[in-house]
């Protein structure tokens, strides 16, 4: 039968997407050993009903291998995925590999194949991820490095000296054009070993949005397992669909929150003021050059006042430890970064 597959797709007001999405999933899951769930994030718009009836209705999902199922709250990417691997088969079993595809990706033929061949062929991989493109064609950076200090500095100040100077610190690495081992993908097509997961944990629920994948494959490397991306399968991405990221007028706060929380938890505080004091530093560098070369912004408004304010503010927090000695509790809290 082969090992067995676990894919999940991940619901939040995108039903007829989704759907899309599902059947794309389904028709490449042909011929393997795999089980698909997709996980409604507690939408609250009648995405669970409209494709409870479409997958009972459609001639597509008539006997496929498709479960639906509710999340109950929407606690985020992460938590919603979680949900998902923890169902695991329908038959109460563990599969083998969980295979994440976000509600607006479509696995092109032959995706869902070359990466659990790779991860059946290459026992030091735990997880393996997509070429992802446009409809349009133009490729995805999704291939990345972990941030640093440096790079937030580089990032921010957008400037070729400095660029060509950190070129080893920045994050994304551009479009690998072979198989490459990498820090972190995204989680938009992302196929991971089960072990894996069972050794070093499912994704961080802190996270609401933004930076789980990221701390996931920094778990799984600080574990000794390696991060591939692998070019020969091919995934198709409107991307922020469900997320709105493309018409943000400003930086939400869990954006803020998920990037403080990377830095705390990886690195600890010190290290995340410094990540941040360096973005300012180099933000403040972009802002000097806009003013002189009359260039046109490039952030959203107001975002480096947010973030600095934001983790002076997290920085200035009391950790999870002296909160509960000064409200006189213990718990599993205490020993969590923050």
């Amino acid at each position: 039968m082969g090992p067995k597959l676990l894919v999940i797709s991940l619901n939040y007001r995108t039903a007829a997407m989704t759907l899309r999405s599902v059947r794309a999933a389904l028709r490449e899951m042909q011929g393997l050993n795999a089980e698909l769930i997709v996980v409604d994030n507690d939408s609250g718009d009648g995405s669970f009903e409209t494709m409870q009836a479409a997958l009972a209705a459609e001639p597509w999902a008539r006997g496929a291998p498709v479960r639906l199922i509710q999340a109950g709250r929407n606690g985020g990417f992460g938590a919603g995925n979680n949900v998902g691997i923890r169902a695991g088969w329908s038959d109460g079993s563990r599969p083998d590999y969980v295979y994440i595809l976000n509600s607006d990706a479509f696995p092109d033929p032959g995706a869902l194949s070359a990466l659990l061949d790779h991860l059946e062929s290459h026992p030091a991989t735990g997880f393996a991820g997509s070429y992802i493109h446009g409809e349009d064609g133009i490729p995805h950076l999704t291939a990345f490095r972990f941030p640093s200090v440096w790079s937030e500095f580089e990032g921010a100040a957008r400037f070729g000296p400095f660029s060509r100077m950190l070129k080893r610190k920045i994050v994304p690495i551009g479009i690998p054009q072979t198989r490459e081992r990498v820090d972190w993908l995204a989680g938009a097509s992302m196929m991971m070993r089960q072990s894996v997961l069972d050794e070093i944990g499912l994704f961080d629920e802190t996270f609401f949005l933004y930076f789980e994948e990221t701390d996931l494959c920094l778990r799984a490397a600080r574990a000794g397992h390696e991060v591939h991306y692998i070019r020969d399968s091919e995934v198709t991405h409107i991307g922020s669909v469900s997320t709105g990221m493309k018409t943000w007028a400003r930086v939400p706060g869990f954006w803020l929150d998920s990037r403080w929380h990377y830095f705390t938890k990886s690195h600890g505080r010190a290290y995340a003021a410094m990540a941040t004091l360096a973005h300012v530093a180099g933000g403040l560098t972009w802002r000097l050059r806009r003013l002189v070369q009359r260039k046109p912004p490039a952030d959203p408004p107001r975002f480096l006042r947010d973030l600095l304010f934001h983790d002076l503010k997290a920085l200035l927090r009391p950790l999870p430890a002296q909160r509960e000695a000064r409200s006189g509790h213990t718990g599993a809290l205490g020993t969590q970064a923050e």
